[in-house]
């Protein structure tokens, strides 16, 4: 069958199919007169052990090592039940700290920071895990430098389209000169990519952590 069916019946997406495959976990055979993927039942029934051991978060290292038994499902989701449990204390006292400052009935402006923060360090040192605000803030710099390249990058391509159809559709128009506009469109493409590379780099760099200091 085709990959448009396979999606339909096991309702995960092809771009998702197709990263398994990329990553060994599933191995379609190959229609030796056209060279497509011919996917099999035992494929679907494949990727269907993958989609619900995936839902349970189960990385796909480990499934990797499930599918040539270098581990068993009970070992597999022994680990995952004491890491689930884990997290769940962590929930669990969070929950339980929101729950203290309602009782103290807190406002914003008399609340008291500190001490939450201390009784969190104390915490963290236990095994108790709190977001981390510094991750989370980098990622969200990131986005922006990240969206600014994608659209001039698509803007750069959408020119040299142009100029290129321009070019084929008037046998008059100069072909060095286009060369020279599109190679420079080109050039443009590049040097954002590396803007990028480098702006991406100095934000993991700890570029926000320094500037908490000032």
């Amino acid at each position: 069958m085709k990959i448009n069916q396979v999606e339909e019946l096991v309702g995960i997406t092809k771009k998702n199919i197709r990263f398994y495959e990329e990553q060994g976990l599933i191995c379609p055979e190959r229609n030796r007169d056209n060279g497509y993927r011919e996917y099999s039942l035992k494929d679907v029934e494949l990727l269907n052990k993958i989609k619900l051991l995936r839902r349970l978060e189960v990385p796909i290292e480990e499934i990797k090592r499930l599918e040539i038994g270098e581990i068993s499902v009970t070992d597999c989701l022994d680990r995952h039940i004491s890491h689930f449990t884990h997290r769940q204390q962590e929930l669990d006292v969070m929950k339980e700290m929101c729950r203290e400052m309602i009782e103290a009935d807190v406002h914003f402006d008399n609340l008291q920071a500190d001490s939450y923060l201390e009784e969190m360090k104390k915490l963290e040192k236990g095994g108790i895990r709190f977001m981390d605000v510094n991750k989370t803030d980098i990622k969200k710099s990131k986005q922006g430098p990240i969206i600014a390249a994608i659209v001039s990058i698509v803007f750069f391509i959408a020119m040299i389209v142009v100029i290129g159809f321009t070019a084929l559709s008037d046998p008059d128009t100069p072909m060095g000169f286009i060369a020279i506009i599109i190679a420079l469109f080109i050039a443009m493409i590049v040097g954002t990519i590396v803007a990028l590379k480098q702006r991406l780099n100095e934000i993991d760099g700890g570029e926000l952590n320094e500037a908490r200091k000032y």
